[in-house]
């Protein structure tokens, strides 16, 4: 066993604790089953949760006993959003979801040893419970006033929306989890992101009311902020998934090349499972050689074959350096082809014709002339093949997969041309 606290301290990823030392000792007497929630509020996880699963992975690392829950009862219900009630979906897209969710934690965590981790679904323990049961056994425990200062909460009843008294007894059920996880496994540590930390205090807080000699812990991980100010997670075209098919593999991957210079030191240390002495090599070549990226490459190849394997990753290194003609095009498969000139502009076309054209059309030039003296000064690229003529004539032989044209102005501007059926 390692000093998981000092680890996590130095990832930057305790925000808030019940009692970190007495959360110190029990790791060193451990180990120590520990339970993190997510629930099935969309078919995919995003890269939000991926922070509290590679904290779950470290922690089981470190030699204690994850349980990852997927909350089919929760997920029914769904936790306060800040500014309004959540859209509850029907009983059938949860059970469906939970399944796509579990799929996407299980590869994460380590299933085999002694402290091998499991799943469970609180609605396990909650379908064959009744009204009278769960007011009498779980909400005689909680007290008002405390339920309407949690920050999640009170956010909900100083709004215009208001709150149900379905989404205010949400506390109420994740409470329950931790109490029921104590005792089938003798979980004794929930984690989760600050923002939830009422939620996670609501365990703690009933656990020590119905079993007042059990000793059990919440520990908060930070809200991950980004230098620039825009939201951790989300880029121009939405949500970063964990699902291959919501964002797919190249965009995961130019998620993390993309990032700042400002975060990426941060991002290595949360999200990577590199050595303390390669993360701090990673930083300083960062301050000495910026252009050269070398800490946003190695981070995200790191996640990208974490969280879809080393072929995907493989393909989608390779079609980033065929796009900016450091590869052959042609080697490509058509699926990471498409989803790589997803990534750029694009326009889709009945027809092929001018070279010309296409370029304006598509934007990497503002006009047709200015097209002419893209070719003519010798920075334009069809197939990453150099263009000699401004009337060149682009042909359904240059296709790509049968459909793609890619257009590349200079060394770094990229667009792509789409041929469709009429």
């Amino acid at each position: 066993m390692t000093d998981i606290v000092d680890e996590l301290k130095w990832r930057g990823l305790i925000a808030l604790s019940t009692d970190e030392d007495a959360l110190r000792k029990a790791f060193a007497d451990g180990p120590v089953t520990f339970y993190c929630g997510f629930d099935p509020t969309a078919p995919s996880l995003h890269l939000g949760n991926l922070v509290q699963i590679l904290t779950m992975r470290r922690i089981q690392q470190a030699g204690h006993r994850p349980l990852g829950l997927v909350g089919g009862a929760t997920g029914l219900i769904g936790d306060p959003k800040p500014t309004a009630e959540r859209t509850l979906n029907a009983p059938e897209t949860v059970a469906e979801w939970v399944e796509r969710l579990r799929g996407q934690i299980a590869p994460l965590l380590d299933f085999d040893g002694p402290n091998a981790a499991v799943m469970v679904d609180n609605l396990d323990w909650t379908q064959g419970l009744s009204a009278i049961e769960f007011l009498r056994d779980i909400g005689k425990h909680f007290r008002v006033n405390k339920m309407i200062a949690k920050e999640a909460v009170s956010r909900r009843l100083n709004s215009d929306a208001g709150i149900s008294y379905t989404e205010f007894s949400y506390q109420i059920l994740q409470g329950m989890d931790f109490l029921e996880l104590y005792r089938r496994y003798g979980c004794t540590l929930q984690t989760g992101g600050s923002d939830q930390w009422g939620n996670l205090t609501s365990g703690t807080d009933l656990i020590h009311r119905v079993e007042p000699d059990a000793v059990v812990h919440a520990l908060g991980t930070p809200l991950i902020t980004k230098a620039d100010g825009t939201k951790f997670g989300k880029t121009e075209s939405g949500t970063v998934w964990l699902d291959p098919e919501m964002t797919t593999p190249y965009a995961f991957y130019q998620f993390w090349i993309n990032a700042d210079d400002r975060d990426v030191a941060k991002f290595l240390r949360i999200f990577s499972f590199k050595s303390h002495a390669e993360i701090e090599e990673l930083e300083r070549l960062t301050e000495e050689r910026p252009q050269a990226r070398a800490a946003q490459r190695a981070l995200a190849e790191e996640l990208t074959t974490l969280v879809h394997g080393a072929g995907q990753t493989a393909a989608v290194i390779a079609a980033s350096k065929a796009l900016f003609g450091q590869g052959e095009l042609a080697e490509l498969d058509g699926r990471t082809l498409a989803s790589a000139l997803s990534e750029v502009p694009h326009i889709q076309v009945a027809e092929l014709g001018s070279v010309v054209d296409l370029f304006a059309e598509v934007g990497l030039v503002a006009s047709k002339s200015a097209a002419r003296r893209t070719v003519k000064e010798g920075g334009a690229y069809v197939n990453n093949v150099k263009v000699a003529s401004e009337d060149a004539v682009a042909s359904p032989g240059d296709l790509l997969d049968g459909r793609w044209l890619v257009l590349r102005r200079g060394k770094r501007n990229l667009a792509a041309v789409e041929v469709v059926a009429a």
